[in-house]
């Protein structure tokens, strides 16, 4: 699935979160967003997931545009999310909070659920059966029929990213995957995202930890005070006078001096 997004800006009371900000993500790459607090990163992650709407620009994936399209029926087209913070259904286990992710792209419908015909039962067998591979492939084997609040919160995060990957998504979204996570837990995290970006899944991380992202990304766009102030391949990010004066606060561009990601 291909990604655009086209001169994209968002206000809250008169203050530019996001300002024009444009950005191509290819079928098959992986182009992480960094920036310091404040840059804008979570901000674009939700115009782009359908949880906030944008004031102006356009959203368009394979053509299609989704910027009016609640967040619903972007899942419907492929685009599959996971939130920074942990998101969990309690009262479930983890098999079936990861079966739900599946249920936007069911084919038996409304009415056969509601009926109990054999549809229905055919389709949660068939979902059941991906949400424990999902489970597997996350690490969560052993927890399928455990209640899912009573998982780790590193566990927690990898659930939410089974659930997302159980949708069979074509463009995934990741808001700071690896935030809070142990180093055992991170580097679990990036074989799986190595493996996916392997795989031809066309993703947009959303991250904080630089050298998590210079490991992962084909091409990396960097955001400061809601504006794009560099784009490129991971190499040619590192050296950017911009970037670098951004982290380290000696911005001369707008950014108050001192300021720290």
């Amino acid at each position: 699935m291909r990604l655009v997004v086209d001169r994209v800006s968002r206000a809250f009371g008169g203050v530019y979160a996001v300002r024009d900000v444009s950005l191509t993500v290819e079928p098959g790459e992986l182009r992480a967003v960094i920036g310091p607090n404040g840059a804008g990163k979570s901000t674009l992650f939700a115009l782009i997931g359908g949880q906030l709407a944008a004031n102006a620009g356009r959203i368009e994936v394979d053509g299609r545009p989704v910027r009016r399209l609640p967040a619903h029926r972007r899942a419907r087209l492929g685009i599959g999310v996971v939130f920074q913070a942990a998101r969990i259904f309690t009262g479930m286990t983890a098999a079936e909070n990861v079966m739900v992710g599946a249920h936007a792209t069911t084919r038996a419908g409304f009415l056969a659920g509601a009926l109990r015909l054999p549809a229905h039962h055919r389709d949660e067998r068939e979902i059941r059966s991906r949400a424990l591979a999902c489970l597997d492939r996350t690490g969560l084997a052993d927890w399928a029929d455990r209640p899912a609040e009573e998982l780790p919160l590193g566990q927690q995060r990898a659930l939410q990213l089974a659930r997302a990957l159980c949708a069979r998504p074509r463009l995934l979204l990741l808001d700071e995957p690896a935030s809070g996570l142990r180093a055992g837990e991170r580097e679990s995290l990036a074989a799986l995202i190595g493996d996916l970006r392997a795989e031809g899944l066309t993703m947009l991380l959303v991250e904080h930890d630089v050298g998590f992202v210079m490991r992962l990304a084909d091409q990396v766009t960097v955001l400061d005070l809601g504006r794009v102030i560099a784009s490129g391949p991971p190499a040619a990010i590192r050296t950017d006078p911009a970037v670098i004066a951004a982290y380290l606060g000696t911005a001369p561009a707008g950014r108050p001096e001192g300021s720290h990601p």
